[in-house]
């Protein structure tokens, strides 16, 4: 028996991906969706220069890092280049080179600077309203810490002229010795990262340490469990009820309009001022309220008075049927919360 074999096949990669397999569904609406684009990528790159990896093959590889969990572009590349499906998926043939990790990088900020991304997603998203696979009147919502990539070290006195960052990679590194925080106190109000100004100090909870990070918020049908809306803003302690209110207005000025009717959410958003805003929106939140006294209901302050009486209704809710459907579907959007940090 010859165990060399062949050194050359002729065959169609098209035949050999299953009939079945899910990557053939997500192509062909993926592709349309990315046709449908051709103007957006036509006012983000210039026509002169030398030709580089079109955007729509960028786009769906960071479609099958987000699938497969691939934790970085390198290994995506890798992946790519011996993973006969992948390109397929990707329009590449056998012989076709693949662009080295570096194009991720330099494509990435032309992404964001033209809302590319956030226009794949949304079109993806509308095409799913329009077709009738998630409901336009009942979303669940929540929020997470993104720690930053910088370090405490990075922290510097607001009024601090001070931009030196060490950036030694010794092993026998005692740290930064230009950075000494005993004795001191610091806060988002006294200190900002020069690594990454937008970060703020924040903990997860009672007991955390208090770390850089951002504050990203996702809305879920609660119907299919598909993700509606996704924003990424300032970690502070009102920061998931502002953007749940922004994101839940967003929805009826969008080009497929939803009309949101029922909202679940943790006990992070219990406050009584968002119960009532949700109320007052038509919105009826199903909204873990804790045991206790809830003080306000006969305020001479209206505000004060209606965001009681907001939390009241809140825990009389929690008696019902629905309360408890919701609570539990709620449970999926802690799940792409999860997906979104693996």
């Amino acid at each position: 028996m010859d165990s060399q074999g062949d050194v050359f096949h002729t065959f169609n990669v098209h035949d050999l991906i299953p009939a079945d397999h899910p990557l053939r569904k997500i192509k062909r609406r993926a592709d349309r969706v990315l046709a449908g684009m051709s103007r957006d990528f036509n006012a983000a790159y210039g026509k002169t220069g030398r030709p580089g990896v079109p955007p729509e093959r960028l786009i769906k590889a960071l479609l099958l890092q987000a699938l497969y969990s691939i934790r970085s572009e390198i290994q995506l590349c890798e992946q790519i280049g011996y993973n006969l499906l992948f390109r397929w998926f990707l329009d590449l043939q056998p012989s076709d080179a693949v662009w080295t990790p570096e194009v991720f990088s330099m494509n990435r900020r032309r992404f964001e600077q033209h809302g590319l991304l956030r226009t794949f997603f949304e079109r993806v998203r509308d095409e799913a309203l329009l077709e009738g696979l998630a409901s336009r009147e009942h979303f669940c919502v929540d929020g997470t810490l993104i720690q930053s990539y910088a370090s405490l070290k990075s922290l510097r006195p607001i009024d601090s002229s001070d931009t030196k960052v060490s950036d030694s990679s010794d092993d026998d590194d005692p740290g930064n010795p230009t950075v000494n925080f005993r004795g001191q106190k610091r806060s988002n109000a006294t200190h900002r990262s020069i690594v990454d100004p937008e970060a703020r100090l924040m903990r997860k909870g009672d007991g955390q340490p208090a770390l850089l990070s951002h504050s990203a918020h996702l809305l879920m049908d609660s119907r299919s469990g598909l993700l509606i809306d996704i924003a990424v803003d300032e970690a502070n302690g009102t920061a998931e009820r502002a953007q749940a209110l922004r994101m839940l207005d967003g929805l009826r000025r969008r080009r497929v309009r939803c009309w949101p009717r029922t909202l679940g959410a943790d006990a992070g958003y219990k406050a009584g001022p968002f119960l009532h805003e949700l109320q007052r929106r038509g919105v009826t939140p199903y909204v873990p309220i804790p045991d206790g006294p809830i003080r306000g209901a006969d305020s001479a302050d209206a505000r004060r008075r209606a965001a009681a009486q907001a939390r009241r209704r809140a825990r009389r809710r929690m008696k019902t049927a629905a309360y408890r459907a919701v609570q539990r579907v709620r449970k999926r959007v802690e799940e792409i919360i999860g997906w979104c940090k693996s």
